[in-house]
């Protein structure tokens, strides 16, 4: 069972959510924001695997090329540019669809490998706790999500979700059964949550929401939560001791005050989802 934790962006507690709600469910820990993947910051697991994750470019073979440019006419991602009768490749942008090898009749395009990541597996306590790491100036996550997500334990798992509604976002929640959006009682965040709810509607997945840094004077989510039907299943108080426990790297989880909360929402998200 995998549950996708999301947001409609960043910095609305996603991060501490998945993390402690990992804790609280005894499940694997699985960070798929892979641009900036914190959880590890705060779950601090020994790691005692790493893979790189590397992505297919085509090579020109200059001796065999005849410049004819179908091979640029046929890449929708502009990877390949016909200059001055020489094939230039932009390997970035390639989407390493194979295209231009197909086309090429001259047989100058092969295809090689460079790594754009990498992932990291390892455990707190009993828990298994897997990141993805994207290199610094690598365009593309979906690549090592993925592979990350192709591979995931037959279990419980929490998807720490990238930020926003981006292709990262939809690809991660290909592989979820239920999620959990988390939103912070602002204008913006819930502008930000009306098109995470309606992301995770067009997937048709049960979902719920969290309210972090809530505030019982602004009801703003709670209010749209009611008109649409859907179930609060956690709150987080705003506080300057949780500010402070998180900037700290420490699990809130871990802290008596605060352990409750995480264990009110994982008891919330067996109900919802009618989990046994």
């Amino acid at each position: 069972m995998n549950i996708a934790v999301l947001s409609g962006k960043g910095g609305t507690g996603k991060t501490t959510v998945s993390t402690n709600i990992s804790l609280a469910l005894n499940a694997n820990y699985i960070d798929c924001d892979v641009e900036e993947p914190n959880g590890f910051l705060f779950l601090q697991p020994s790691i005692d695997r790493t893979d790189g994750v590397s992505v297919e470019y085509p090579h020109i073979d200059e001796e065999k090329c005849i410049s004819c440019g179908e091979c640029v006419k046929n890449c929708n991602f502009n990877a390949l540019v016909n200059v001055k009768n020489e094939i230039m490749v932009f390997d970035k942008l390639c989407h390493s669809c194979g295209a231009c090898e197909i086309v090429c009749k001259s047989g100058a395009i092969k295809y090689k490998l460079r790594e754009i990541g990498k992932i990291e597996e390892g455990k707190r306590s009993h828990i298994k706790c897997t990141r993805g790491i994207l290199n610094i100036g690598e365009p593309m996550a979906v690549p090592i999500i993925k592979k990350i997500l192709n591979n995931i334990e037959t279990d419980v798992n929490i998807i720490d979700c990238p930020p926003g509604t981006s292709c990262n976002v939809v690809n991660s929640l290909k592989y979820a059964d239920m999620a959990v959006l988390v939103t912070e009682p602002t204008e913006f965040g819930l502008h930000d949550l009306k098109m995470a709810v309606e992301l995770v509607r067009m997937f048709d997945i049960p979902f719920g929401i969290v309210i972090n840094k809530d505030n019982v004077e602004n009801n703003l989510v709670r209010n749209y939560c009611e008109n649409e039907e859907i179930d609060v299943i956690g709150r987080i108080p705003y506080s300057k001791d949780i500010a402070r426990i998180y900037s700290r790297g420490n699990m809130l989880y871990d802290d008596l005050k605060y352990k409750n909360v995480f264990d009110e929402i994982a008891q919330s998200i067996k109900g919802v989802f009618s989990w046994n």
